[in-house]
């Protein structure tokens, strides 16, 4: 049985509205399995992945779209952008919604070919593994820590100890190992790294030394929650700057980080400008920092930057999982007042602090305070933390559980 999948609904109502729809995403995520889970009896399938069919859709895209006629689902269609001016002419000649169904695991310039081919054509969804909710079969809201928010969660969350979490972050949140105990994880991520490293960075940015770029990745994975230092991590891996800032921009693009910027206003000058670095699978990031159990993970160094990782990437799961690109910045001045996550909405900003506590105090939330003298128009604050329920902090912050993402 295929676990429902958020985006299910969303994917369901673009298709009546846009000709072409474009699910982005890492591989292993289920992008296809939601695809064909959706698709009418009559919906065609091919993949890229298939060396001659790639072959015929780079060297002759009319003749593979006249033997693969639409309704049709295409995978990883970043190898054949070859194929995105033929799509067009036949979405223009015929106009009608859901024709093509593309999926791709990178977002490289060679996704830029889809939106400008296909501009005004094409809606564009970002997928990422299970989220908390989809794992637990329960509804997603975006989150937004407004009591509305906060009384939904709270009907429909299930508690999770300790452990509990640490285990979910430690497996991570690709299909096969989340819903699958039986799965072996080391197994998986170590075929993962070299399915990645060979089939889309190799293929696709022509990365000379794949030793380095592994050597990458983990330096990378062990800044999780932290603010980017490029010279730092070009030194540890012994490569040049701009070769980081560019390998960074193959890890975003492929859905393996997240780089949270911070938030800033024409008010305020004293602003950091270096973004945050978060891994989006947190699975992923602690194979990869080596930590051998959820246990060992939970005492380690990096327990709390894990964690906040976690939380971070469950948030920007609620948002992508609903068709929605999250509005997510931290801040941080030159006096080192900071603010973990701030979401703008509706020209407020809600703030945020993250806490491997299960009883935050209420100085936890005190540089909220900060947002006030920017003249911001502050909405409601939240800690999210260990805690078993909700409750407030203050007036305006309420403690809100892990287990409510």
């Amino acid at each position: 049985m295929i676990t429902p999948r958020t985006l299910q609904s969303t994917v369901r109502a673009i298709s009546k509205s846009f000709p072409v729809l474009l699910l982005t995403g890492p591989r292993q995520v289920g992008k296809t399995t939601l695809l064909e889970s959706l698709a009418e009896p009559e919906r065609n399938y091919v993949t890229l992945d298939d060396m001659e069919q790639r072959y015929l859709a780079q060297s002759d895209p009319k003749l593979f779209l006249q033997r693969h006629q639409p309704p049709l689902i295409i995978d990883e269609v970043q190898y054949a952008p070859e194929l995105f001016s033929v799509i067009k002419m036949m979405v223009d000649k015929n106009k009608q919604p859901g024709q093509f169904w593309l999926t791709g695991s990178q977002k490289f310039h060679l996704m830029q070919g889809i939106t400008e081919s296909l501009a005004g054509r094409v809606a564009v969804l970002d997928m990422l593994g299970m989220s908390q909710a989809e794992i637990q079969q329960r509804e997603q809201q975006p989150f937004l820590p407004t009591q509305a928010w906060i009384e939904q969660a709270r009907e429909s969350a299930q508690n999770m100890s300790l452990m509990e979490v640490f285990e979910r972050i430690w497996r991570g949140s690709f299909p096969r190992v989340a819903l699958d105990d039986d799965m072996p994880r080391e197994a998986f991520y170590s075929s993962y790294l070299q399915t990645y490293l060979q089939r889309d960075v190799r293929d696709l940015t022509q990365v000379g030394d794949e030793r380095s770029f592994y050597l990458f990745i983990r330096a990378a994975a062990a800044r999780t929650g932290q603010l980017l230092n490029y010279a730092d991590l070009a030194r540890d891996v012994d490569i040049d700057q701009k070769l980081v800032k560019s390998w960074l921009s193959i890890l975003e693009a492929s859905g393996i980080i997240y780089l949270l910027h911070p938030w800033h206003s024409n008010v305020t000058k004293r602003l950091i400008k270096t973004p945050k670095l978060y891994f989006l699978d947190t699975g992923l990031c602690s194979y990869l920092t080596q930590w051998s159990s959820p246990e060992a993970l939970e005492a380690g160094a990096m327990s709390g930057a894990i964690l906040e990782t976690y939380m971070v990437s469950e948030i920007i799961k609620s948002y992508w999982h609903n068709g929605l690109n999250p509005p997510l910045y931290f801040y941080r001045d030159k006096d080192k007042r900071q603010i973990d996550l701030m979401i703008e909405q509706d020209n407020q900003l809600f703030p945020i602090e993250f806490k491997k506590s299960a009883s935050p105090s209420r100085s936890a939330s005190k540089h909220f305070k900060v947002l006030e003298s920017l003249k911001a128009n502050v909405g409601h604050g939240a800690v999210i933390c260990l805690a078993e329920t909700d409750l407030p902090l203050s007036a305006d912050v309420t403690s809100i559980p892990v287990s409510y993402l």
